[in-house]
């Protein structure tokens, strides 16, 4: 037994099951700085170190790729380019051949790695890394994408089309049509542990890579892709990410694959870790947008219908951009109902970095675009937006009818965002605040105040079909402790706690007798990436399918053993009721193995229901929404444009929640993740391409100083999930980010005072102090124009 777990067999509860508050499993690891990342394990001895040798133009032909001072400088072991690669010079996720492991004859973004440098140091191999002569063929370069045409431009991958009902008819025939742009910028992952693979070769044709990675998987076979080698020759490991939101669901693939071939070639350990400003010179983000959208209302501000075209800067390379602007459209309602919608997006091809998932996956930047619209109407027709959020959302689960359909034809069946704006709406006080705002704006010449409230309808899938399964190993020893094994990946979110919670919950046994294990490709094969909010409904329900065989089997012996029936055999904390006596867990488990009974199970999921036809644009494409709402209050300076956040606070629904402590901890993290986004992490590239917010001296992110003044989180203690998910609980991963947007729209409020309220401000992210400065100067000349 665990020499930790003392388990009280006349318990009534089990220590650490489901729905109860429980730390982080390496939280005390975390704040103490003994947990062991990537960077952390012992190397082995003869361990080299890997620097990458960067292209220094945005677009060009590789004229003459010179290394021989690279070669001979102290340390250099070897240097690899696109020749040493043994199979396939490409890691494209989307299998589109347009993403190398190292540039062959062209570059296609400042930062793109050229080659690769193997020596005795990592400081010997970056150092080495910048003596190559490198002459360049330049070509013209696209960098940015406001002036491109999201029809005839250069795309990466087909674009995707929504419609339902005729938009354009039904705009043009509305009382009232607005029709303007935006622009959202992207964001960088900032992730506290940067990219890192360590490659140690095997016999044969074998490798393992620890690497910090969110998809084992898929990492496996990229690099295995590149070597030449089957899967099964390639083992991925990655206990714990410091860090990931996206940004190593693909990311990574490209340093695992590189150390793998360093290691093979040369028969020693390699490891890469990038440094900060590489990491963020070449590795994808969140995509940044051009929205167009054009809406037409009635007086009242019923949105009648809308017509969005969402272009992506994505990058050179098609990476998950398609399924990124897929995602876009799928939230480009947000919580409100169409009557008739045209969306269509627009994958652009430029010469920067290929942009990647980030936390919401394309999900948050079409609710943007929504709550654009949302805007200009309440505007239009001199409404508080929040009245005209309530006027247009979709049908409440109790009374659905006619206005419960989406743009891409799936029934919203479990709408209760009625009920958490409502509740919002009263614990925050928003009528009274208003009304103090409108006072205190009245008489304060410099300092204005702005306060919205904005909601988050987010839905719950992969929208690649096959994404949506996963698998578990559940071992039970003979001394009754349990080891648990899953296809998630843990990068500080909980799921590995929330995994090993359902488990107990399944044995009845306390916490600390389930042993937590790293994620690794020999265990459980053929794993979806941890993404998409997805990783506790999928690999729980996996888990628990496996501790469920296991507690069947043995069910099945004791009621044999004891000659009793198997409605009499009943698990208890820390025991096994069988008849009219109780038995030990650790006891069963012994003489079940005595007897034996297998007391290993590999269990599996797939998630119901979920179909998706992308050429018809139509389809089941999620499982369930998450909802939720945010209430946020700022304070401006209108003479340089800064501001605070005073207040803000959050109602999310997470169902039944599997672990409240985490779950407000996850939504506390998204919201700040969110408004960093639209507020003060911008992303800059000069005319050559060259990321210039290139580390945290040049990129803003947001500061523990930057929170809300007052922050109140709470969670629904009412709502559950409408299908059977894992114990009835709702992801928690992505839907708190887009409760960022309430501080975007709170900042819009407060510089729409400056012309009292009568010009929609039409606020761009992020809204840096810069920006909402000129904003408030625009707006002062708009209403200063005669009538």
């Amino acid at each position: 037994m665990n020499k930790h777990a003392t388990p009280n067999l006349k318990a009534e509860k089990i220590t650490g099951g489901v729905a109860t508050d429980q730390r982080h499993d390496s939280a005390h690891k975390h704040v103490s700085g003994t947990a062991v990342y990537i960077d952390d394990m012992p190397e082995p001895a003869g361990t080299l170190h890997v620097g990458l040798g960067l292209s220094k133009v945005a677009h060009g032909a590789l004229k003459s790729v010179d290394l021989s001072a690279v070669r001979s400088a102290p340390g250099v072991v070897d240097v690899l380019t696109h020749a040493d690669v043994p199979g396939e010079n490409d890691v494209s996720p989307s299998n589109m051949h347009d993403d190398p492991v190292l540039a062959e004859g062209k570059v296609q973004f400042y930062g793109q790695p050229i080659f690769a440098v193997v020596a005795e140091t990592r400081e010997e191999a970056r150092r080495a890394a910048r003596l190559a002569r490198i002459e360049y063929d330049e070509l013209p370069a696209v960098i940015d994408i406001w002036d491109l045409d999201p029809v005839k431009d250069k795309q990466v991958t087909t674009p995707l089309i929504l419609k339902r009902g005729d938009a354009a008819a039904a705009i043009a025939a509305a009382p009232r049509r607005i029709k303007n742009r935006m622009w959202l910028g992207g964001q960088d992952h900032f992730y506290l542990e940067g990219q890192v693979s360590l490659a140690i070769p095997g016999e044969d044709d074998e490798v393992i890579v620890y690497c910090s990675t969110q998809g084992p998987s898929e990492t496996q076979h990229l690099v295995a892709h590149a070597l030449g080698v089957p899967s099964h020759a390639v083992t991925v490991e990655v206990r714990r990410m410091g860090g990931g939101f996206g940004g190593k669901e693909t990311q990574a693939n490209q340093c695992a694959a590189i150390a793998a071939i360093a290691a093979k070639k040369l028969k020693r350990a390699v490891k890469i870790r990038l440094d900060r400003d590489e990491d963020m010179t070449a590795t994808g983000k969140r995509h940044d947008f051009a929205i167009d959208y054009e809406v037409g209302f009635d007086d009242e501000g019923n949105i009648l219908g809308v017509d969005f075209t969402y272009a992506l800067r994505c990058g050179f390379s098609a990476d998950l951009s398609g399924p990124v602007g897929d995602r876009a459209l799928f939230h480009c309602d947000n919580a409100y109902f169409y009557p008739a919608v045209h969306a269509k997006s627009a994958p652009l091809y430029t010469n920067t970095v290929s942009n990647t998932a980030f936390r919401g996956f394309g999900g948050p930047q079409g609710m943007v675009g929504a709550e654009r619209v949302i805007d200009e109407v309440a505007f239009a027709v001199g409404k508080d937006s929040l009245e005209i959020r309530k006027l247009n959302f979709y049908d409440p689960m109790e009374a659905i009818g006619e206005r419960s359909v989406t743009p891409y034809h799936q029934k919203v069946e479990d709408c209760i965002i009625q009920r958490i704006v409502a509740e919002l709406e009263e614990s925050s006080n928003y009528a009274r605040r208003r009304r103090e705002i409108s006072a205190f704006n009245a008489n304060s010449r410099f300092l204005k105040r702005g306060l919205a409230m904005t909601p988050v309808k987010f839905g719950i899938s992969f929208t690649k079909t096959e994404a949506n399964q996963a698998g578990a190993l559940v071992h039970v020893y003979a001394d009754g402790s349990v080891h648990m094994n899953h296809g998630g990946t843990e990068m500080g979110q909980g799921l590995h706690l929330k995994v090993a919670q359902v488990v107990a919950e399944e044995f009845q046994i306390d916490l600390d007798r389930v042993k937590i294990t790293a994620t690794t490709t020999a265990k459980v094969p053929n794993t979806s990436p941890t993404a998409a909010s997805s990783g506790a409904d999928l690999n729980g329900m996996a888990a628990q399918d496996a501790a469920r065989q296991i507690r069947k089997r043995l069910t099945d012996f004791a009621a044999d053993k004891y000659q009793v029936p198997h409605d009499q055999v009943v698990f208890l904390p820390n025991r096994v009721r069988v008849g009219n006596q109780e038995v030990a867990f650790n006891d069963l488990v012994k003489q079940a193995y005595i007897n034996r009974v297998q007391l290993s199970a590999a269990g599996f999921y797939k998630t119901p229901k979920i179909h998706w036809d992308r050429s018809k644009g139509r389809g089941h494409a999620f499982y369930y929404y998450a909802y939720g709402a945010a209430c946020s209050e700022v304070s401006v300076d209108t003479l340089t444009g800064e501001y605070v956040v005073e207040r803000t606070d959050i109602l999310h629904d997470a169902g039944r929640s599997l672990n409240r402590a985490i779950d407000l901890g996850q939504i506390e993290g998204g919201f700040i993740q969110g408004m960093g986004w639209l507020t003060t992490e911008e992303l800059w590239w000069d005319n050559s391409g060259r990321l210039r917010t290139h580390a945290p001296s040049t990129y803003k992110i947001p500061l523990a100083s930057d929170r809300p003044k007052i922050f109140n989180v709470k969670l629904t203690d009412w709502s559950s999930a409408y299908e059977p998910t894992i114990h009835r609980s709702k992801a928690v991963g992505e839907p708190p980010l887009p409760h960022g947007m309430s501080v975007l729209h709170a900042l819009s409020d407060a510089v729409a005072s400056v012309a009292d309220h009568k010009i929609c401000p039409r606020l761009d992210a992020p809204a840096t102090p810069e920006r909402v400065l000129m904003a408030i100067e625009r707006l002062k000349r708009e209403a200063a124009k005669p009538a």
